[in-house]
């Protein structure tokens, strides 16, 4: 999952390579502090207009397949959730819950700054109920209902390292959104929550989120067909008090619904006439908190697509920009999302599965990888970064950035970042707080002191052949 505070999303794709090597000019600072960055900068089609293939196909539908395959085969971080045992044995669920949930060690605070203390510590780290784990578990289906924080502890409460930054809470690990399939392993002590093994995490998850059903019940829904992808970055069906359960319920980029084709055009749908919307099939908690999949509607101007979109650089820039000026949630909080939620999301629109954290995501080996060691200079990096594409990803330590073009010699990012860090022309240090989905160069940041971006790269992941 983890985006670090500073997550910076670059755009950078196939075909030839970016722009020409012109040799970096200097940089103006306008007066919003974001240096290099003016307002033609901040739309999609001035980027498209660099490109000279922009709607040639980078990878085809049959290419991402594979890449996904390599994905689930190669890469420890994500789930085949289908796979997984009827049943598990208590050294795997404690293996699972006491990663994640373990007791912290350091000083945490509280929303308001205060400590909290080692009481209020000790009543959560028990809530999860290590102590309790059977000898033998047998596995429980169920599918997401209405998107839902994923946590490391089962509790909502907030934690921060500082008393004085209530905006990285510690407890928040990613989210789940509607449809997605989980195998439940555990429960905590006060019957609220559910340890649950999802395809891209394992964590915390309030039942209420939560709808059981047979395992064939629930892993069908996310083979069913036809369907709709959402392409916005987020969606929402009409509002229905008929069927609380699918009442403006939001549905985020590259989720993916089943789409009910054969629904009689002229019958409603929960109350109301389906001809100016689509009717599709959701999950929803019925009697007794058991899984039902029932209709829908999802207005017909909604963004969305009848199938994952054409992996191009031009849909790549504009599904990017989809996101521009959207606020910074680390671990998906504030209904948002970080770093690599970011280009997790808008890489999901055109059917391509990306681990969640930056720190599996920079080092995953069923990508098109350019690692780089300690003992890799700057020239080095530079020497790969002159050659960057639309839609490469760049990590530096608890950070992912995607590359959208070049411009006079500077490569230029969008990202999803708490702020940057970089020297004015006078040599003075400016830091600019941002906290949303930006623009930006990538060679005047600074990481510290005396590195920069650049220098801290240790893996560029490329979505291409």
């Amino acid at each position: 999952m983890r985006s670090l505070l500073l997550s910076l999303v670059l755009l950078a794709l196939p075909s030839a390579p970016l722009l020409a090597r012109d040799k970096p000019t200097p940089l103006p600072v306008p007066a919003h502090a974001v240096i290099g960055v003016e307002d033609r900068h901040l739309t999609a089609d001035y980027w498209i207009k660099k490109l000279q293939q922009p709607n040639r196909v980078v990878l085809d539908r049959q290419a991402i397949a594979a890449q996904n395959g390599r994905l689930h085969q190669q890469d420890g971080s994500v789930h085949d959730v289908e796979g997984l045992p009827a049943s598990f044995s208590a050294e795997q669920v404690r293996d699972w819950v006491g990663k994640l949930s373990s007791a912290p060690t350091r000083t945490l605070y509280d929303v308001k700054g205060q400590e909290v203390g080692k009481a209020a510590l000790d009543a959560i780290v028990a809530n999860a109920a290590l102590d309790a784990v059977p000898a033998t578990t047998q596995a429980r289906y169920a599918l997401v209902v209405k998107r839902a924080d994923l946590r490391a502890f089962p509790t909502r409460t907030r934690v921060f390292r500082s008393n004085d930054d209530t905006d990285i809470d510690r407890f928040q690990e990613s989210a789940l959104f509607p449809g997605t399939a989980v195998v439940i392993v555990h429960g905590s002590r006060d019957g609220q929550w559910s340890f649950v093994v999802s395809p891209l995490y394992a964590a915390w998850v309030e039942n209420q989120y939560l709808a059981e059903g047979a395992r064939d019940t629930v892993f069908a829904y996310g083979h069913r067909t036809p369907t709709l992808v959402v392409t916005g970055p987020t969606v929402h069906t009409v509002h229905t008090p008929e069927q609380p359960g699918v009442s403006e319920l939001q549905l985020d980029m590259g989720v993916r619904v089943p789409l009910l084709k054969d629904w009689p055009a002229d019958k409603p749908v929960n109350g109301q006439h389906p001809y100016t919307s689509w009717v599709i099939e959701l999950p929803i908690r019925g009697a007794g908190d058991k899984l039902e999949l029932v209709p829908a509607l999802l207005p017909k101007n909604a963004d969305v697509a009848t199938e994952y979109l054409p992996l191009t650089q031009a849909n790549l820039l504009q599904q990017g920009f989809k996101f521009l000026g959207e606020r910074y949630g680390w671990g998906h909080s504030y209904n948002t999302r970080d770093c690599s939620g970011f280009v997790s999301e808008v890489y999901r629109s055109f059917g391509v599965e990306l681990p969640r954290n930056t720190s599996d995501q920079g080092v995953s080996p069923a990508l098109n990888r350019v690692a780089f060691t300690d003992q890799d200079d700057r020239a080095k990096r530079m020497q790969v970064v002159r050659d960057l594409q639309v839609g490469d990803l760049i990590y530096i330590p608890g950070h992912v950035m995607m590359v959208i073009g070049k411009e006079n010699g500077q490569t230029y990012l969008i990202h999803d970042t708490t702020g940057i860090t970089y020297k004015n022309p006078q040599g003075q240090i400016v830091r600019a707080s941002l906290n949303a989905v930006s623009v930006t160069p990538l060679e005047p940041l600074l990481a510290g002191s005396d590195k920069t971006f650049v220098d801290r790269i240790y893996s560029i992941q490329r979505i291409r052949p």
